[in-house]
């Protein structure tokens, strides 16, 4: 269930200062800094209340079946407690997650793309992804195992999203001339994006496996490249107010931030009520997260959230 309060973020905060706490205690590297500078770019904002209280119970109820996420988290060997805190935690919310690695791990199941290199890993993932569930979901998250999401604030998010548009959205960035979403925030494709990226990898000239200047660019970098050939840019997610709702860094992070530089408004200046992801995030901040977003409430507060989105059937998801 979504949360339209400020309930959240003070959940979402309280798990924040708990990572704060067992960051400065145990002296774990949280977050890093922008591969790129922020610039102006095209921006795309979630549903506010009204957009969703005008709706009728009916058209509720449609749309919040309508919206089929499928998770990709692409893993390696070395990401086995990350890897194992998702599978525990925010995965189970996902219509389907699946975890795609660069080779086989015994301990847990997997997709095995056979290759290490990551944008390797991203082509085969969304190939792989598109062949098979192309007609089951209209909405691809891909995301690294140190990134926590909010699948059901990214719902809200496409509330009122066509999926048979080409969206490519997250936080967005700019290097150069390209502009691209930054995988550590976590990337979503609208089924039509991942169609015209499916056969765009087709074209070695515009989007190569290797080989030429593409090559020598970061995953995301390479994948806007693709994209832009396709008509298909990147757009920034915000809130209704204007905030970013996919964050490349961890929640204790942007709160640390924000009590050296708002220090009289700590939650405002932190992160959007809405948020959908943090990065940088190790396997017990996960753990927080999971109790400060999904878990601690005020007992004898009501929540009416216009809109419920039910987890998948036989999940044992929270």
């Amino acid at each position: 269930m979504i949360s339209e309060s400020s309930s959240f973020v003070k959940g979402m905060v309280l798990g924040g200062l708990f990572c704060v706490f067992v960051t400065l205690i145990g002296h774990i590297k949280m977050g890093h800094g922008t591969k790129a500078q922020h610039h102006e770019h095209h921006h795309i904002q979630a549903p506010n209340k009204e957009d969703v209280s005008n709706l009728s119970e009916g058209e509720r109820m449609e749309l919040s079946h309508s919206i089929r996420v499928y998770c990709i988290i692409l893993v390696k060997p070395k990401d086995l407690g990350n890897w194992a805190a998702v599978k525990e935690t925010w995965s189970k919310h996902c219509d389907k997650a699946e975890f795609y690695s660069s080779e086989s791990v015994k301990v847990f199941d997997s997709v095995v793309l056979n290759t290490n290199d990551v944008w390797m890993m991203v082509r085969n993932a969304y190939k792989l992804a598109y062949e098979r569930y192309k007609d089951e979901y209209n909405w691809f998250f891909l995301a690294h195992p140190t990134t926590f999401a909010v699948i059901e604030n990214l719902k809200y998010f496409l509330l009122k999203k066509d999926a048979s548009q080409p969206f490519y959205i997250g936080h967005t960035v700019k290097s150069g001339e390209l502009e691209y979403v930054d995988d550590d925030g976590g990337i979503v494709l609208s089924i039509e994006s991942l169609k015209r990226l499916s056969k765009i990898f087709e074209d070695p000239d515009k989007c190569p496996e290797q080989g030429g200047l593409i090559w020598k660019l970061s995953e995301d970098k390479q994948l806007a490249v693709c994209l832009k050939y396709t008509g298909v840019f990147a757009e920034n997610a915000e809130d209704s107010e204007g905030k970013d709702v996919f964050n490349t860094k961890s929640v204790g992070s942007l709160i640390k931030e924000a009590m050296a530089n708002h220090p009289q408004q700590v939650v405002e200046g932190c992160c959007s009520d809405m948020a959908i992801t943090f990065n940088g995030l190790a396997p017990n901040h996960m753990h927080v997260m999971m109790y400060g977003v999904y878990r601690l409430r005020a007992y004898g507060h009501n929540f009416k959230d216009a809109l419920v989105f039910l987890p998948p059937a036989g999940s044992d998801n929270d």
